[in-house]
């Protein structure tokens, strides 16, 4: 298998998370354009199709999306290849889109047209609300197509978990505990930090990043965290294994 081209100068595609609107991410690629060298852009998939994604049909129509907009930035890539950028469910899909094995009598085989996934708080594994997740993370494990793909796995240490604390702790803390881990982790408020992990992947932890507006502190998405987690995915190797 070709190894990955490290995606100097190649499309970056961004992929946002669950009943996000493109909108959220329209200064996250203009920030990924800038620092790229190369055209960012949102696939236009919104909260009225996030809504349909607790099921396969669901999720079938987000990958459609997906696969439009990647197929569209690779046919304008010195590579024919792009690097894919998932915020929270969004990564998790991300990695199902690698796939060649059919789905729903799609096959996307995105392996052949990204170069990179850099996932962005997103919650891989743990929880019991999600068997969508759960199928990925089974089928799929960890950096499942490396090195033909390379994996960069992004997690925000803005809170800690606390049953006692303050009301943004506390809701860290049940938050964390629904996907697995101690109510006292470090996390962006909704993912904590060893969940936003895989396995074989490059790992990059943000001090102070929050998930998404309105958490607490800048979120992967502003400008400051965008330009520290992007030098870092794309010039990263795999770290050790985390757990969760």
């Amino acid at each position: 298998m070709a190894e990955p081209s490290g995606g100097a100068r190649e499309p970056v595609v961004v992929l946002g998370g669950f009943l996000s609107a493109p909108r959220l991410y329209r200064a996250l690629a203009r920030t990924l354009t800038e620092v790229a060298g190369a055209t960012a852009r949102v696939v236009p998939v919104g909260p009225s199709q996030w809504v349909g994604a607790v099921s396969e049909r669901g999720w079938s129509a987000i990958l459609r999306a997906l696969d439009r907009t990647v197929r569209g930035a690779a046919s304008s890539s010195p590579t024919g290849r792009v690097v894919l950028v998932g915020h929270s469910a969004g990564g998790v899909v991300g990695r199902l889109y690698l796939s060649p094995e059919p789905f729903r009598g799609d096959v996307f085989a995105g392996l052949d047209v990204v170069s990179r996934l850099v996932t962005l708080g997103s919650p891989h594994r743990g929880g019991a609300f999600s068997p969508m997740r759960r199928f990925v993370d089974r089928r799929y494990p960890g950096a499942f197509f490396a090195p033909r793909v390379a994996y960069v796995t992004v997690a925000g240490a803005a809170l800690r978990g606390d049953p006692r604390g303050s009301l943004s702790e506390r809701l860290a803390a049940r938050a964390y505990a629904r996907l697995g881990s101690a109510r006292d982790e470090w996390g962006d408020g909704l993912v904590p930090v060893p969940c936003a992990l895989l396995d074989g992947a490059a790992h990059v932890v943000l001090p102070g990043v929050s998930h998404a507006p309105p958490w607490r502190g800048p979120w992967y998405g502003a400008s400051p965290a965008a330009r520290e987690w992007w030098p870092r995915a794309v010039g990263s190797n795999p770290p050790p294994s985390a757990s969760c």
